[in-house]
């Protein structure tokens, strides 16, 4: 079977599915939710629409209370089944993109889209590999499922539905990391931070401070209002503070008071040294007005600059995954009211949680902190000499002629709801991953190359 040649038959149709998946703005929404759209109704939008296109395609289909829901193929009887574990929802499309996020835009080969590559784009050339084998009436051994998730970005609640009413599969990947193959991913411990006794004593009193949409992104936007008669000293040195860090800024005089924003960059959570954390610049700076705030001296002194948790006194690496990661990512204060930020550490697999978690409360207590909430993920491992790793190495030398070294990741995919899964692309070696950023995109020539090589790796996988 020449996979390439088939990708090619199917490619304009593949890329007009994709561009109708991509204009669905499937952000979880939970002011839209309901009974039978948990994740709120564009979301709901998004998976009625694959599970459509599967059923109209021939596809065994199945809707698990708006949580969840997946595509079947191979035959109906057979007692296994191999899982193709992908995602509908997408991040905010925070900044400023080149071209509306939500209506798909190519320029120069590259689909531009929120969700592109994280994690539409993958999950369509997964779908179009099943259906390349399905339309070939190609023999299987065992069942094939993909599985549309719609929680992965918000703690995927849709696989622990999942796991309770489903059998678990024989093995499985997910499409929503890096080629070749991921197989260890950190684990995360996510952290709400409170600070108790907020009060109005400072020099400059800070009324609000606001940055972040979601703890697994960093922030490219920050604003803090502070109240004063005389405002034009701040307004110059902190001119002079984001000329000389190179940000982007800007200052608003309103009666009293005054609104200072700053501009960084984002990035995943999982590699938050390669974004700008705008919240951390701009707590920066007000550290050096207003010295009494606890809420912005935790910020400037523990979190600016260290993505590795040297300040928090929680950093820790290991052989198989390399270092732990820190992306404060959520800021909120209003004066006389309520004051959190979140964390969200990705953890080397040896990691020692307890002892981490005991670091860090150390250390937020001197500034007034407490824990509010935590969330724990654990680690996940799959050895090299599994025979999902051989087959999927094969299937990747075979299509692109390239080693398939096996490789480690601090992002949390579904991978580790199967005790053997593993991630597997899209992203190809040496290309730019952009998801989490703004102007998000995915090359279609590694998107028709993808979807060969989950044909031919699926199809060996449904033949174990």
């Amino acid at each position: 079977m020449n996979w390439k040649e088939e990708v090619q038959e199917r490619k304009d149709q593949l890329l007009s599915d994709l561009s109708q998946l991509l204009s669905i703005k499937s952000i979880k929404d939970p002011s839209t939710a309901s009974n039978d759209a948990p994740m709120g109704k564009n979301i709901k939008e998004a998976l009625d629409f694959m599970l459509q296109t599967a059923e109209e395609d021939g596809f065994r289909t199945n809707n698990i209370e708006g949580y969840i829901g997946y595509a079947e193929i191979g035959p109906a009887d057979a007692s296994e089944y191999i899982s193709i574990l992908c995602h509908l929802d997408v991040v905010p499309a925070t900044g400023e993109w080149e071209s509306d996020p939500f209506s798909p835009e190519i320029r120069e080969g590259k689909l531009f889209s929120r969700g592109a590559i994280d994690d539409k784009g993958p999950t369509m050339a997964a779908y179009y590999a099943l259906k390349i084998i399905k339309e070939n009436d190609l023999p299987l051994k065992h069942r094939i499922r993909i599985i549309f998730g719609t929680d992965e970005e918000s703690g995927m609640s849709c696989m622990k539905k999942y796991v309770q009413v489903e059998p678990k599969p024989l093995t499985g990947f997910a499409p929503d990391a890096e080629f070749p193959i991921i197989h260890a991913e950190k684990g995360q411990i996510n952290v709400v931070l409170k600070l108790n006794n907020v009060k109005k004593k400072n020099r400059y009193e800070l009324l609000s401070f606001y940055s972040g949409e979601k703890g697994n992104m960093v922030p490219d936007h920050a604003e803090a209002v502070l109240q004063r008669n005389e405002l034009s000293l701040i307004k110059e040195k902190f001119s002079s503070f984001c000329n000389k860090e190179n940000l982007k800024y800007s200052v608003n005089l309103e009666k009293n008071s005054i609104r200072l924003t700053i501009k960084g960059k984002s990035a995943h959570g999982m590699e938050p040294e390669k974004g700008i954390n705008a919240g951390t610049k701009l707590a920066k700076y007000l550290a050096s007005e207003i010295r009494s705030e606890p809420y912005i001296q935790f910020i400037s002194e523990r979190l600016d600059d260290d993505p590795n948790g040297i300040e928090l006194g929680i950093s820790f690496s290991d052989d198989i995954t390399g270092p732990l990661t820190v992306n404060p990512g959520v800021f909120r204060y209003h004066s006389n009211e309520k004051a959190y930020l979140t964390l969200n550490i990705r953890c080397p697999v040896e990691t020692p949680y307890l002892r981490t978690i005991e670091k860090l409360n150390e250390v937020i207590k001197d500034y007034g902190f407490e824990v509010e909430e935590v969330r724990e993920k654990k680690p996940h491992h799959v050895d090299k000499e599994q025979p999902i790793i051989k087959i999927l190495q094969q299937a990747y030398e075979h299509e692109t002629g390239e080693n398939a070294a096996l490789l480690t990741t601090g992002g949390a995919t579904y991978a580790r709801f199967i005790e053997n899964g593993v991630a597997y692309g899209a992203v190809f070696p040496g290309k730019e991953n952009t998801a989490h950023q703004k102007n998000e995109y995915i090359i279609l020539e590694d998107l028709y190359k993808a979807t060969a090589i989950y044909a031919r790796a699926i199809y060996n996988l449904a033949n174990l």
